[in-house]
């Protein structure tokens, strides 16, 4: 450890608190351990108190999700000070307005290394186009204020290369990681029996699975009436479904989906647990795992169900593409195609062994490409040559490639 190293003081900012618990704390911690003095900063919500006694260093900087131009101009100065005040040397940005209120205000703050992760821009094909020029010109604005730009999909890096938020040499993707040894399937057998006997399910029942938000644009309208078609054929299969709504989503989703699936006669086959602290004893319960988003980054509930070796159907979307290979390590599906996302679960639940045998290749391909330690040593080592003197800290050579 070196002495450079011990005096780098290192903010991690985003809006909310969820976001932290989701993509953060790993990376806070190896930073730590190597040396550096992490501070993590976001609006106070359900997961705040306890991310501080994980033994962290959290700070409440709330940021609206709105665009309320005035809202944002006090946090702007707010953060200014704040970063003023704590002489951070890297501030490392997260979540769209949160990144460009963080950058703004440390790059008048004098900060020497912004860095900007993109989990998924915003914009995506399915959006207006007015809308999504105007978003595309937010990530320009934004991006004159950092330094480096971590990308959690290539796609995403070349799209921001294309379209000029980007160049070459400031910008770099690092995928979402999973711990393996952590989510490993051959830990939870005994879980498996017991998540199922806790909310009803059958042992001998085929178990279809999903972990997310509770939104629309998850795709879980979709699935609810995807599994209604499957059951019509095979009416032993069970819909299990892990999650919640969030405080800052917009979305009114979870009282129509309560009343979608009463309309189609399912309440007493669609089992809803909440959040979970612990997803890896849901996971082992079902046999099949299902996100039908309508727009993602680098989804890690879809990369967890794979470490869990569970076959997985997910949408033709900007990064479950490059998490599955189709046909291969799961499949991929139109967006909003209840009729070709019913025929791939009734596949599955018809073909159990050759579906099992695909998720064991799901497991294989994480272990490959998106081994937690590999990501966030990719990230460390960004950070070290970002932060060395005859480096420029907005051109540095980009490693070889993950994959």
């Amino acid at each position: 450890m070196t002495k450079a190293t011990q005096k780098k003081r290192v903010l991690l900012m985003c809006a909310v608190d969820f976001t932290v618990r989701q993509f953060l704390l790993p990376l806070a911690r190896a930073l730590e351990n190597e040396g550096y003095e992490v501070t993590l900063a976001c609006g106070r919500g359900p997961y705040f108190e306890s991310i501080a006694k994980m033994g962290f260093r959290i700070e409440e900087n709330p940021i609206s999700r709105s665009m309320n131009v005035l809202a944002h101009l006090c946090e702007i100065w707010r953060t200014y000070r704040f970063i003023r005040r704590n002489q951070f040397d890297i501030v490392h940005v997260h979540t769209p307005i949160a990144a460009l209120v963080g950058r703004i205000a440390a790059r008048l703050a004098g900060v020497p290394v912004i860095i900007y992760t993109a989990h998924g821009f915003y914009f995506h094909e399915g959006m207006s186009p007015t809308k999504r020029k105007f978003h595309i010109w937010l990530e320009r604005i934004g991006a004159k204020f950092g330094d480096f730009i971590m990308t959690v999909s290539r796609e995403d890096e070349e799209t921001a290369l294309a379209l000029g938020i980007a160049r070459r040499g400031t910008i770099e993707t690092i995928y979402n990681g999973v711990d393996t040894s952590a989510f490993d399937p051959a830990r939870f057998a005994t879980a498996r029996v017991q998540v199922r006997e806790q909310y009803g399910i059958p042992a001998d029942a085929p178990v279809v699975g999903f972990v997310g938000r509770l939104v629309r644009e998850k795709g879980i309208f979709e699935l609810v009436e995807a599994v209604a078609r499957v059951r019509m054929n095979n009416p032993k299969v069970r819909l299990l479904i892990v999650g919640d709504v969030l405080k800052s989503d917009y979305d009114a989703g979870k009282n129509e989906l309560l009343t979608k699936i009463a309309e189609l006669g399912l309440t007493d086959v669609v089992a809803l647990t909440g959040m979970v602290e612990d997803t890896r004893p849901v996971l082992a319960a079902m046999d099949l795992f299902c996100l039908p988003s309508y727009r993602e980054g680098m989804p890690v509930s879809l990369l967890e169900a794979m470490a869990m070796a569970k076959p997985c159907i997910a949408t033709n979307i900007r990064g479950c593409r490059e998490e599955i290979e189709d046909g291969l390590s799961g499949w991929l599906v139109p967006v909003r195609d209840v009729e070709r996302l019913a025929e791939r679960i009734e596949w599955c639940v018809e073909h159990p062994n050759e579906a099992a045998a695909v998720g064991n290749r799901a497991r294989q391909r994480v272990q490959k490409l998106f081994e937690l330690d590999r990501v966030l040593a990719h990230q460390v080592a960004i950070y070290r040559r970002l932060t060395t003197p005859h480096c420029s800290s907005r051109e540095v050579e980009k490693p070889p490639s993950a994959t």
